[in-house]
């Protein structure tokens, strides 16, 4: 396939690059993974040989986050460069706004030179996306993992005349949600092996108790979709145990797109991001799945390979916002000016110094929404040392962690007034956060951050 011309919105649009002059981009992405779901983060109850490749030749950042702890509007966040609240995509099946449909990432890419390529899953309103040309890309493959890399490296080999940008959107480890509902995993395969081969229950297992009062309640109106409720500690590391095989299978299927840069040798002049649109809480907390603010699911993986495997191996404390941070980042190495209104940071000096020390955002948030059971909002602030969590109702609703002694956050010291300036400095920072961000109910969501 030698690309010359992208057919956008009934139109032929010429390519304005012909030489490749600019680095490709290539963003894998996986659905409902956590970041310690790798065994180069130092989980030695799963392999993933492929994303430790992927490691070995970039940046990990361990402290990126999800813009939102659920797929849609994480997603819409992505390709848009707004957080799900400014644009109202606060839930799973919301488009993005019309004014926005021709303004995505995909689009901006496009029109800057580079031909844009989808394979695999969408979820921004649709579960794939809607036709053979929308948002700017090429769809390469419906959703779902089955010939999703396939379809990956055959583009790949087909050597596009101009720079690419590639985005490869697996679905598992998602595939846990059928297993919880005991459903057949569409894409993987789950061996059930005895329990005494299945992985422990993590140090968190237990529920925090100073734990905000409103996740308790949401467990269990969660019940009917993910019956967790009942579950015993048995039950729970066969839960594990399926977690991770689903993660090793979605590995599997990265390397294979890994095995085709390899044979082109694509590193020297490609930047390869790896991520994942939100985590689940494998049994942190006896939780299951997503929504909620725990670090199991709202950390996630990232991993950034530079041209040259600059830096490679190389893990890195800055925090990143893998949603709002992408579109700034991804213009910044294609040459492509920012439109206005997105508030996201590019985090391509950063990875490009590989600096530990190196200055970059103060904070980052997350936001959520429980509205499919209870209404519930919250956010978390999270900064190079702590993390604050508020939620807009129920007992304990603020919490508060030492990340550097309590990354399991057994111990909320908002209860505790030795760190009544910590949380008050916090405090600000998501008002401050707010105000920035202008969207539907925001003198209301102000009004509910504690006066100190």
């Amino acid at each position: 396939m030698n690309v010359k011309f992208f057919l956008l919105a009934g139109t032929v649009a010429p390519v304005a690059l012909s030489a490749q002059n600019r680095p490709n981009i290539i963003y894998i992405m996986t659905d409902q993974q956590s970041a310690a779901a790798m065994s180069c983060a130092g989980t030695a109850e799963v392999k993933t040989p492929n994303m430790d490749r992927l490691a070995a030749h970039g940046v990990r950042f361990e402290n990126a986050y999800c813009g939102m702890p659920l797929s849609g509007p994480t997603r819409s966040a992505m390709f848009t460069g707004y957080m799900p609240s400014e644009i109202g995509t606060i839930e799973n099946g919301i488009a993005i706004p019309d004014s926005l449909q021709e303004h995505t990432l995909g689009s901006l890419m496009t029109e800057g030179g580079y031909y844009c390529a989808y394979a695999g899953k969408w979820h921004a309103n649709t579960v794939s996306l809607p036709s053979e040309y929308s948002f700017g890309f090429h769809r390469l493959s419906m959703n779902g993992d089955i010939g999703l890399a396939e379809s990956c490296v055959e583009f790949l080999r087909s050597k596009p005349e101009t720079p690419f940008f590639l985005v490869a959107s697996f679905t598992n480890p998602h595939n846990i949600c059928e297993y919880a509902r005991h459903q057949h995993t569409p894409y993987a395969t789950v061996e059930e092996p005895p329990l005494e081969e299945c992985p422990n229950l993590p140090a968190n297992f237990a529920v925090n108790p100073y734990d905000a009062s409103v996740l308790a309640f949401e467990k269990k109106q969660s019940y009917a979709l993910y019956p967790s409720q009942d579950f015993t500690p048995d039950d729970w590391r066969r839960y594990r145990n399926a977690y991770f095989r689903l993660v090793e299978a979605v590995d599997a299927e990265i390397g294979k797109i890994v095995d085709e840069i390899d044979r082109q040798d694509l590193w020297k002049n490609t930047v390869i991001i790896f991520t994942s649109d939100h985590g689940d809480g494998c049994g942190a907390h006896q939780w299951n799945q997503k929504t909620v603010l725990y670090e199991e699911v709202a950390n996630i993986p990232f991993i950034v390979c530079l041209p040259g495997s600059k830096n490679g191996g190389k893990v890195l404390p800055q925090l990143v916002n893998n949603a709002v941070d992408l579109m700034p980042s991804v213009c910044d190495w294609a040459g492509i000016d920012m439109p206005a209104g997105r508030q996201g940071v590019s985090f391509r000096g950063i990875a490009e110094s590989g600096l530990p020390e190196k200055p970059h955002q103060k904070y980052v948030v997350t936001e959520t929404n429980f509205n499919q059971t209870s209404g519930t909002l919250g956010w978390m602030v999270r900064t190079p040392h702590y993390k604050y969590v508020l939620y807009d109702k129920g007992k304990y609703r603020e919490q508060l962690f030492d990340m550097d002694k309590d990354r399991g956050e057994m111990q909320n010291l908002a209860v505790e007034s030795g760190y009544a300036q910590v949380l008050a400095e916090h405090r600000q920072m998501l008002k401050e956060w707010l105000e920035k961000h202008p969207a539907p109910g925001r003198e209301k969501h102000l009004s509910l951050i504690p006066a100190d």
